[in-house]
Protein backbone atom coordinates (compact mmCIF):
# COMPACT_ATOMS: atom_id res chain seq x y z
CA UNK A 1 0.00 0.00 0.00
CA UNK A 2 2.74 2.29 0.96
CA UNK A 3 4.42 1.40 -2.52
CA UNK A 4 0.75 2.31 -4.35
CA UNK A 5 0.60 5.95 -2.63
CA UNK A 6 4.03 6.60 -3.26
CA UNK A 7 3.85 6.08 -6.87
CA UNK A 8 0.41 7.79 -6.90
CA UNK A 9 2.36 11.16 -5.29
CA UNK A 10 5.14 10.44 -8.09
CA UNK A 11 2.85 10.50 -10.39
CA UNK A 12 0.51 13.44 -9.31
CA UNK A 13 3.68 15.90 -9.11
CA UNK A 14 5.59 14.49 -12.86
CA UNK A 15 1.63 15.40 -14.24
CA UNK A 16 1.73 19.18 -12.59
CA UNK A 17 5.50 19.64 -13.28
CA UNK A 18 4.41 19.08 -16.73
CA UNK A 19 0.85 20.78 -16.88
CA UNK A 20 3.12 24.35 -15.62
CA UNK A 21 5.17 23.49 -18.45
CA UNK A 22 2.41 23.83 -20.98
CA UNK A 23 1.15 26.80 -19.20
CA UNK A 24 4.49 28.44 -20.17
CA UNK A 25 4.81 26.49 -24.07
CA UNK A 26 1.87 25.71 -25.36
CA UNK A 27 -1.50 25.21 -24.41
CA UNK A 28 -2.89 28.14 -23.52
CA UNK A 29 -2.96 31.54 -25.44
CA UNK A 30 -0.98 34.79 -23.96
CA UNK A 31 -2.74 37.01 -22.42
CA UNK A 32 -4.81 39.79 -24.41
CA UNK A 33 -2.53 42.97 -25.67
CA UNK A 34 -3.27 46.20 -26.70
CA UNK A 35 -1.57 47.84 -29.88
CA UNK A 36 -1.59 51.64 -30.57
CA UNK A 37 -3.56 52.17 -34.11
CA UNK A 38 -3.35 55.37 -34.68
CA UNK A 39 -3.86 59.26 -33.59
CA UNK A 40 -5.78 62.55 -34.39
CA UNK A 41 -5.59 66.04 -32.81
CA UNK A 42 -8.94 67.30 -32.35
CA UNK A 43 -10.09 70.84 -33.29
CA UNK A 44 -12.13 73.03 -31.32
CA UNK A 45 -15.06 72.37 -32.78
CA UNK A 46 -17.53 69.46 -33.61
CA UNK A 47 -15.16 67.06 -35.33
CA UNK A 48 -15.00 64.18 -37.48
CA UNK A 49 -12.30 61.85 -37.61
CA UNK A 50 -10.94 59.06 -39.30
CA UNK A 51 -8.23 56.45 -38.09
CA UNK A 52 -7.72 53.95 -41.20
CA UNK A 53 -6.08 50.38 -39.85
CA UNK A 54 -4.34 47.75 -42.18
CA UNK A 55 -4.74 44.48 -42.14
CA UNK A 56 -1.46 43.43 -41.26
CA UNK A 57 -2.14 45.02 -37.70
CA UNK A 58 -4.30 42.22 -37.05
CA UNK A 59 -7.90 41.04 -36.04
CA UNK A 60 -9.22 42.94 -32.77
CA UNK A 61 -11.67 42.06 -29.90
CA UNK A 62 -11.84 45.56 -28.39
CA UNK A 63 -11.02 49.29 -28.62
CA UNK A 64 -10.51 52.21 -26.20
CA UNK A 65 -9.66 55.70 -26.55
CA UNK A 66 -6.89 57.46 -24.49
CA UNK A 67 -7.23 61.22 -24.57
CA UNK A 68 -4.07 63.73 -24.07
CA UNK A 69 -3.60 67.84 -23.70
CA UNK A 70 -7.51 68.12 -23.29
CA UNK A 71 -10.61 66.77 -22.74
CA UNK A 72 -13.38 65.79 -25.69
CA UNK A 73 -16.50 64.68 -25.66
CA UNK A 74 -17.38 61.48 -27.69
CA UNK A 75 -20.18 61.50 -29.33
CA UNK A 76 -19.99 58.23 -31.21
CA UNK A 77 -18.05 55.70 -33.15
CA UNK A 78 -18.22 53.78 -36.29
CA UNK A 79 -16.16 50.60 -36.73
CA UNK A 80 -15.43 49.42 -40.13
CA UNK A 81 -14.39 46.21 -40.32
CA UNK A 82 -12.74 44.07 -43.40
CA UNK A 83 -15.38 42.10 -44.52
CA UNK A 84 -17.47 45.30 -45.27
CA UNK A 85 -19.59 45.53 -41.94
CA UNK A 86 -19.49 48.19 -39.36
CA UNK A 87 -20.72 48.51 -36.07
CA UNK A 88 -21.90 51.68 -34.36
CA UNK A 89 -21.30 52.81 -31.04
CA UNK A 90 -23.30 55.53 -29.25
CA UNK A 91 -20.69 56.74 -26.63
CA UNK A 92 -21.28 60.02 -25.50
CA UNK A 93 -18.44 59.81 -23.00
CA UNK A 94 -16.51 62.88 -21.51
CA UNK A 95 -13.57 61.90 -21.40
CA UNK A 96 -10.72 64.28 -19.50
CA UNK A 97 -7.06 64.61 -20.58
CA UNK A 98 -4.88 62.31 -19.61
CA UNK A 99 -8.25 60.11 -19.12
CA UNK A 100 -9.55 56.91 -21.70
CA UNK A 101 -13.06 55.39 -22.46
CA UNK A 102 -14.45 52.25 -21.63
CA UNK A 103 -13.33 49.18 -23.29
CA UNK A 104 -15.44 48.78 -26.56
CA UNK A 105 -16.25 45.17 -27.38
CA UNK A 106 -16.69 44.20 -30.79
CA UNK A 107 -19.12 42.63 -32.04
CA UNK A 108 -18.47 38.82 -33.06
CA UNK A 109 -15.19 37.03 -33.46
CA UNK A 110 -12.00 38.69 -33.12
CA UNK A 111 -11.91 40.86 -36.81
CA UNK A 112 -9.25 42.85 -39.08
CA UNK A 113 -10.56 46.65 -38.71
CA UNK A 114 -10.44 48.76 -41.65
CA UNK A 115 -10.99 52.03 -40.12
CA UNK A 116 -12.65 54.10 -37.32
CA UNK A 117 -14.89 56.90 -37.13
CA UNK A 118 -15.50 59.08 -34.62
CA UNK A 119 -17.72 62.03 -33.80
CA UNK A 120 -16.02 64.55 -31.18
CA UNK A 121 -15.93 68.00 -29.60
CA UNK A 122 -13.48 69.39 -27.52
CA UNK A 123 -13.67 70.20 -23.58
CA UNK A 124 -10.31 72.30 -23.99
CA UNK A 125 -10.45 75.90 -23.22
CA UNK A 126 -6.77 76.17 -23.38
CA UNK A 127 -4.87 76.73 -26.27
CA UNK A 128 -3.59 73.36 -27.09
CA UNK A 129 -6.04 70.97 -28.67
CA UNK A 130 -7.02 67.75 -27.56
CA UNK A 131 -4.89 64.26 -29.29
CA UNK A 132 -6.98 61.06 -29.10
CA UNK A 133 -5.04 57.64 -29.56
CA UNK A 134 -6.98 54.87 -30.78
CA UNK A 135 -6.36 51.62 -29.14
CA UNK A 136 -7.12 48.09 -30.40
CA UNK A 137 -7.01 44.71 -28.13
CA UNK A 138 -6.21 41.68 -29.95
Amino acid sequence: MKAFASILCLLVAVNFATANQDLHTTGYPTPPRWEKLGERKVNFAVDRDEILVTAAEGRFTALKILVKKGGINLRKMVVHFGDGTEQEVETRDEIRAGGESRVINLEGARRVIRKVVFVYDTKNFADQKAEVELWGRH
